[in-house]
């Protein structure tokens, strides 16, 4: 990616984030409230990150898990009995993501890239993979849109954390640098029309679909 390209990326991100947060304010304010209600602890869940150059960062999102004896699994499957009925209809609409708008403003994530990882697994990136720390990690990319069904696939599986670092994980490591790689701001723009409506995804970006292999 080049200098310009990341001047470009940047000012989109703060415009876009800047005007998200003056629409959605209030959306995401109500989304605490209730998760508050809901899961009777903090309605905000902020966990350490790691972001571009390796730099650590609390990443905010609604929660929408409670917390259950005997649970410890740090990944999320389908029908985790740790997700809220209310947390799992804000997870369906993508709501427990909001408030990364800040995230984005303070220039710690932007709208699309790799997803944040947690040290363990940022740590593991050995070589030219670690070119994915190059940038900032979004709350969108190919990576996602290709494993939107994550939860469901780590669900058919008899070992959920061991599937998802030695077969998903490596997946989304060549799409991420495909990504950088081969950087394009309209790309970028596309791959946040498809999130928005996923229904537009087979005309927008037929390809993810035959990326879906695991």
């Amino acid at each position: 990616m080049t200098r310009v390209q990341n001047i470009i990326k940047r000012c989109f991100d703060v415009c876009l984030s800047a005007t998200g947060i003056v629409l959605f304010g209030w959306l995401i304010f109500a989304c605490w409230l209730v998760s508050s209600l809901d899961t009777g602890m903090n309605g905000f869940f902020l966990q350490q990150r790691v972001g571009r150059k390796g730099k650590l960062f609390y990443i905010i999102k609604i929660r929408t898990m409670r917390s259950i004896d005997g649970v410890t699994s740090v990944v999320t499957v389908r029908g985790d009995p740790r997700i809220t009925r209310i947390g799992a209809l804000m997870r369906k609409f993508k709501l427990d993501e909001l408030p990364q708008l800040f995230n984005v403003f303070l220039g710690q994530m932007s709208f699309v890239g790799p997803r944040p990882d947690v040290e363990a697994f940022a740590n593991s990136l050995k070589g030219e993979d670690r070119i994915i720390l190059s940038v900032r990690p979004g709350i969108t990319g190919p990576a996602t849109l290709v494993f939107s069904n994550e939860e469901e696939i780590l669900a058919e599986c008899e070992d959920p954390e061991r599937y998802n670092s030695e077969v998903i994980f490596v997946e989304k490591i060549k799409i991420n640098r495909s990504y950088i790689e081969n950087y394009s701001f309209i790309r970028d723009v596309l791959y946040i029309i498809v999130t928005l409506v996923p229904d537009l995804r087979n005309y927008v970006l037929p390809e993810i679909n035959s990326m879906q292999n695991v």
